[in-house]
């Protein structure tokens, strides 16, 4: 990794979770913020709208440069939620899962349905580290702790606080295996 490119964290997760998750998805982002990463997630509503809304209003509070990618599904990039600095659309479909995942360096999944579940999977094929928010429910809960399959020797982490998340994505890019 380029040491001066910054650190980009994937927030994936569903387009209509619960609140609880919403209120996660914002404090990530606004974790995100605070260690001047960057987010890349799908760019529309739900967890990606509220990630993206926790990194605006925390780069404004603690003066950071961080950036807000969407990588979005459509043809329009006037579709991407209002947080997002810089909207790609792709005209992919449900195939632009895998570029979220191939720009992030890290995921952190939250909630989320069959899309997290194939967010998570591609980032688990690609080794990018995985960290699953496991009081937000969905598939992230249902995978923290697990193996995949024996493509790989670690786990999707888990973490209990959004704060936590974050910090244990940074940790594993890092390469410290303690998280």
């Amino acid at each position: 990794m380029n040491p001066r490119r910054p650190k980009i964290i994937g927030v994936v997760g569903g387009s209509s979770p619960p609140p609880e998750a919403i209120e996660a998805a914002f404090e990530v982002g606004r974790e995100i913020a605070r260690l001047d990463l960057w987010l890349v997630s799908g760019g529309l509503s739900g967890v990606m709208a509220a990630a993206s809304r926790g990194v605006r209003e925390g780069r404004t509070q603690y003066q950071t440069g961080s950036f807000i990618l969407g990588i979005l599904p459509g043809d329009k990039a006037d579709n991407a939620n209002p947080y997002v600095d810089l909207a790609i659309p792709t005209g992919l479909g449900i195939a632009r899962n895998l570029l979220v995942v191939r720009t992030a360096d890290a995921i952190v999944a939250i909630d989320g349905e069959s899309g997290t579940l194939s967010e998570v999977a591609f980032a688990w094929q690609l080794g990018k580290p995985i960290v699953a928010l496991t009081s937000t429910g969905g598939w992230a809960a249902a995978l923290a702790g697990k193996t995949i399959d024996s493509r790989r020797s670690d786990r999707v982490h888990s973490a209990d606080s959004p704060e936590e998340a974050v910090r244990r994505a940074v940790e594993l890019l890092s390469g410290r295996s303690d998280a």
